[in-house]
């Protein structure tokens, strides 16, 4: 079995746990792999190295991020691109995505044993069309079209199937995959949804109304949005709080399902709403 390992280096924490999972997958005759700015890092352990993020999931049959939320996001893309399993080790504050937590990573030798289950979960593909052209982003989590540093307030208008359904005067406008509906649409008002729904979530951000509320549409609903802002300022659309795009009044953003899935690898089969409360009341301050 070959195993990549994903390690956010902002963490020293991180950078510790990962050398621990690196040895337990190597006693229980797995390979590892790593990108090469790490190695480094571990010098003595054997490592396979690989140049390139793209490169590390091509050459592995499952993948373990060792970070936070963040870190799971980043992969989740790599790794549904390859269709590569992925499991997360929480190493940061909620970890909503996260399986395993830093003092249970010895259950990660259970994979080498097939003792696992995979669970599939829906993504987004956001389109941003300019002047006829267009550029894709998958999103894990969700897109956020929000007013830029000049614009106070702006006008959105949702169209679901080429069919204007809603306007909006808000801060912003937010899309959420299932999965995401625990992160920025959470804080946003927006419903908890079980991840495992084939459904797209609109939530304003923010809005100028006191009737504005989120919707779920159909996981095959094709949803796209132009925004209604002078011609010298623009908004931005941000991806998984990773990519920002500048967003203009002549620019269109469409949000439908992605034809790719994120497969996420299970140890501990939980119930998601137990598991939601005991991250939550963890970390209640």
């Amino acid at each position: 079995m070959k195993t990549a390992i994903i390690v956010n280096l902002s963490k020293q924490e991180a950078v510790a746990c990962a050398e621990k999972i690196a040895l337990l997958m190597l006693s229980h005759n797995a390979q590892v792999y790593m990108l090469s700015e790490y190695s480094s890092l571990y010098k003595g352990v054997k490592i396979s190295y690989a140049d390139g993020i793209d490169e590390l999931f091509k050459a592995c049959d499952l993948a373990i991020t060792v970070g936070g939320d963040g870190t799971i996001i980043h992969a989740a893309k790599y790794a549904a691109k390859y269709d590569t399993p992925l499991i997360g080790v929480n190493v940061g504050r909620l970890g909503f995505a996260a399986d395993i937590e830093v003092d249970t990573i010895d259950e990660l030798a259970r994979i080498t044993d097939g003792d696992y289950s995979i669970e599939e979960r829906m993504l987004l593909d956001v389109e941003v069309v300019k002047n006829n052209i267009s550029t894709h982003y998958l999103s894990v989590n969700d897109a956020v079209i929000a007013r830029g540093q000049l614009s106070r307030i702006i006008d959105l208008h949702v169209a679901l199937d080429d069919e204007e359904i809603a306007k909006y005067r808000a801060d912003g406008l937010l899309f959420s995959t299932p999965t995401g509906s625990t992160a920025y649409s959470l804080s946003a008002g927006g419903p908890i949804v079980a991840p495992q729904l084939d459904c797209i979530l609109m939530t304003p951000v923010c809005p100028h109304s006191l009737f504005s509320r989120s919707v779920l549409f159909d996981g095959n609903s094709v949803l796209s949005v132009s925004v209604k802002i002078p011609s010298e300022c623009c908004c931005v659309l941000t991806v998984d709080g990773e990519k920002n795009v500048d967003i203009l009044a002549e620019d269109t953003v469409i949000i439908k399902k992605s034809d790719l899935k994120l497969k996420l690898l299970s140890i501990n089969k939980r119930n998601f709403y137990r598991k939601l409360n005991e991250k939550l009341k963890e970390r209640e301050i």
